[in-house]
Order: C-alpha cells, then structure tokens, then sequence
C-alpha cells in the first residue's frame, strides 16, 4: 500500500534526522564569520535555525561547517537538484514535443476534420513560439480547420490544483500548476501606458478567446507610485472580464501586471483558439479538452527549446512551474502518464547513481522548492554540487546558475553594497515565509573554488538575509 505524500513528510523528515551525523569535520567547531554572527543576532536568529558550509572543491577541510547534517528547507535552492538531474539523465540537448495532429483529409488549405494538438509537457511554450507553430501549420496547408481543435495534455496525470491552497495566493505566477500542455505559464499580462488624454492605455497579452479586458483606466495625475496595483481596484474572478475600478498613478509610466489566469484549467483552450485565429487560421468549431486518437495523422512536430535554455530559465530567474514540468518529464521517462510521485521516484534512484547511497537524498515534494515539506542538509547539496562541478557538463550546469551581481534573482547584490563576490559567484536563491537560502559556487581573491551552502528556517529568515550576503563576502574574500 503506498502511504499518501502528506503522510510520507513526517516519517521521512524525521528518518533524515535520525541518521548518524558524519564526524564533525575539521572547522565544524569554528565560530561564525563576525559579520554573519551580527546580522543573525540583529535579525534575532538562533544560530540553531542555520545550516552554513563553506566546502573548497579540492576537497581540503571546509573553511566553515555549521549544522551540515541538519535536514532543512531550501526553498528555491532545491531547484539545483532538480535541473542537475534533468540535465545529467536527458543532456543539454533534450527537446519536447508538440504536435499537431489531424483525423481527417486536407485539401486546397482546409482541413475537413478536428486539429488536435498534443502537449509534450515543453516547460517554456510562450506566445511566440505557439505563433512560430501555427504559422508553419498554416505554410503547410493547413489554414481553416471543420472541425474542432482538440488539446490533449494526458502526457502528465496532474491532481485538481488549488491555486490557493500554499499561500493564499491564487492570482501569484508562482502558484500555476503544471500541464502537459503547458502555454504561456497560464499568464495574463497587462500594460499600463500613460496617454496625453489622462488615461493609462490598457493592452493585455495573450489575446485569450471571450475575455474582456478594458481598453483604458483613468490616470491620477497627483499619486504617488507606491502601491499602483492596489490603486487600480482589479478585480479578476471574473473568467470572462477584467475588472478595474480604481485609477493609474502617473508617476508610475509604464509597468507590466503578469497574474495567473483564474480559470487555469480554460486558459489553453482561449489562448490557442485566439493565437490560431491572429495567426490567419480559421476554425468553424471550438477549442475544447480531448485525447489524440491513435489513427490521427501527424502534421507537425514543434520542438522546444534545449534543456540547457530551459534549465538556465528554472535557476536564474526561480521559475517554479518550469521546475515542475522538470520533474514530471523525468517521470515521463518512466511510464506515462506521468506523475509527481514517479518524478520523486526518478530523482531518487539518480541521487543514490550520482551522489551515492551513503549520503541521504532529499526530501522531495514537487522539486521547485514551493512547499513546507521539501528538506535536504547541507553537506548533502554540497556533496552534489562537487559532483557537478565534475560533470561533463558542468559548465553548462554552472552557466544556469545566477552570476551574483549581474543576472537573475542576485543581480541586485551590487546595489546592496557586496563587492567581492559580485561576478565570483554562480548561486540558486530561496525565499519563502520561513526559509532564506542561497548555494552555488564562489570563487575567492585567492583563486580557490569553494562550494558555499547556506539555509536559515526560521520565522525572521527573510530580516536575516543579510547574514547570508555576508557569508558570501567572506567566502570570496579569502586571502586575508
């Protein structure tokens, strides 16, 4: 009988706990960096809610080890192993696949039949490559379709997603569930526009099939910026309209609102039909939910992007729903469809390949880090991450990562004052309510690599982030 995972968290996290820690190694004893200890105090964190390695990769004794063995929750960080495992079980090169399929003869540009279109589970279908697909369908001979477009997304078994349901917050990005026919991350994106005539142009992005969004708001010449979405009054439960009853600051020029569409489960049928529609096609029928029937005929395959732009996407910029797509395909590897637990299933076997059976693998929910369950210990993700830098693939793995200072979710670390680190370091981030993270390679002053993992769970972690800036300094400041 397989236990459900809520039952599994408890008894799992507290076997992680109860295995024999290593022997504290050499610098286990050491005190914290001073500036880490002032920052963790000023945050009121007990030095009992952090996990802190600082590993060189030639392996010599860690440089600082604080409750390595501890099982923590890493937030976003567990993205690293998610993609690393993607990338070293599929290759740099791996492609998804949607098709497009007809069950019916085309002739003079019209397919007499239904147009269906099968989801691969590609984690980063957006508008421009779903325009590329049905412009080239349309090239093809294929440009008004009797019958019906059918979206078939069985590749996945993903369970009814409450979008409320972790933190309150259904109409947030990072809260879209996966889909084996994924578009455009279920997004809807508005533009506020200032105009000369005291309104904001409204324009929204995808066109999505029976939804009204307005054309324009009032501009409210004298507001502050501030809190501008809160000025607007949005209102978005309605499916079918966009509601916006307030007014736009001025003083805010131009900004972009994504929300998650709030009825997921009709998005990709609206997009698509309007996507195919601006793209010239026509079609007599609906778009609606289907499966492919085994005799339809193939008419075009649309590859993805390759893994290694994808997994630069789940890193950098912390994407949850990419991350996902992610684990579910590792899942697809083994039986479709495909299911979180046969994903959680797939990393596990990887982690004892890869890492090895000695060092206890993590903890896994969905593998984007999004949950109050998902644990892993320091020396763990340490040990993988010396493994990685192994990899014949390492630079590709490293390339994902976030260059502190420059791009992704630590590109702001030079406003902050950080100055060594800034372009030394390649690191994943994590925030959540409790949980501040941070891993990834530094390279010192000194010309050492080191392997830098860094957790704090606790209810102050964000007001404690500095102290995790502040180990990184003093990882890359290393020949004082």
């Amino acid at each position: 009988m397989r236990l459900p995972f809520s039952r599994l968290v408890p008894l799992l996290a507290g076997w992680m706990l109860s295995l024999p820690s290593a022997a504290a190694p050499p610098g286990a004893e050491r005190p914290l960096p001073p500036a880490v200890a002032t920052a963790l105090a000023q945050a009121k964190v007990p030095r009992d809610a952090v996990a802190f390695l600082v590993q060189p990769l030639d392996d010599t004794a860690p440089r600082l080890a604080h409750r390595v063995d501890a099982a923590m929750n890493p937030a976003s960080v567990m993205k690293m192993v998610t993609t690393l495992a993607a990338l070293d079980q599929l290759g740099p090169g791996f492609t998804w696949k949607t098709r497009f399929y007809a069950d019916g003869p085309v002739a003079d540009g019209v397919l007499h039949g239904n147009l269906y279109i099968e989801g691969g589970g590609d984690p980063k279908l957006v508008l421009e490559r779903v325009d590329s697909a049905f412009r080239t369908l349309q090239a093809a001979g294929v440009r008004q379709v009797r019958g019906d477009m059918v979206l078939d997304n069985s590749i996945f078994d993903v369970p009814t997603h409450d979008p409320a349901a972790f933190d309150n917050e259904p109409l947030r990005p990072y809260n879209v569930a996966p889909d084996g026919l994924l578009v455009n991350f279920k997004a809807l994106i508005l533009r506020f526009t200032p105009q000369a005539d005291g309104t904001a142009l409204v324009t929204s992005e995808p066109p999505l099939t029976g939804v009204v969004v307005p054309d324009a708001v009032p501009l409210a010449r004298n507001q502050a910026c501030g809190d501008w979405r809160s000025a607007l009054q949005a209102d978005f439960s309605d499916p079918n309209a966009v509601h916006l009853q307030g007014d736009y600051p001025a003083r805010c020029g131009e900004r972009d609102w994504t929300v998650a569409y709030v009825e997921p489960s009709s998005y990709a049928q609206r997009a698509l039909l309007a996507l195919f529609r601006a793209a010239g096609g026509q079609l007599d029928g609906s778009a609606r939910q289907g499966r492919r029937p085994a005799n339809a005929r193939l008419l075009l395959e649309a590859p993805s992007l390759p893994l290694a732009e994808v997994i630069a996407d789940v890193n950098k910029r912390s994407n949850n729903v990419m991350a996902q797509q992610l684990l579910l395909t590792l899942a697809a590897q083994r039986r479709l469809p495909a299911r979180m637990e046969d994903g959680r299933e797939a990393i596990a076997a990887w982690w004892r390949r890869f890492v090895g059976s000695a060092t206890p693998g993590p903890l896994l929910e969905n593998g984007a880090g999004l949950s109050r369950d998902e644990r892993i210990s320091a020396s763990a993700l340490a040990r993988m991450l010396a493994r990685a830098s192994r990899h014949a693939e390492a630079a590709t793995y490293l390339q994902s990562l976030s260059l502190a200072g420059v791009d992704g979710t630590t590109e702001r670390m030079r406003e902050r004052g950080l100055t060594h680190v800034v372009g030394n370091a390649w690191l994943k981030t994590g925030s959540l309510r409790d949980v501040a993270s941070v891993a990834g390679y530094v390279r010192g002053r000194s010309g050492q690599r080191y392997v830098v993992v860094a957790m704090i769970n606790h209810a102050n972690a964000l007001s404690a982030r500095p102290a995790l800036d502040s180990l990184l300094e003093w990882a890359a400041e290393d020949d004082r």
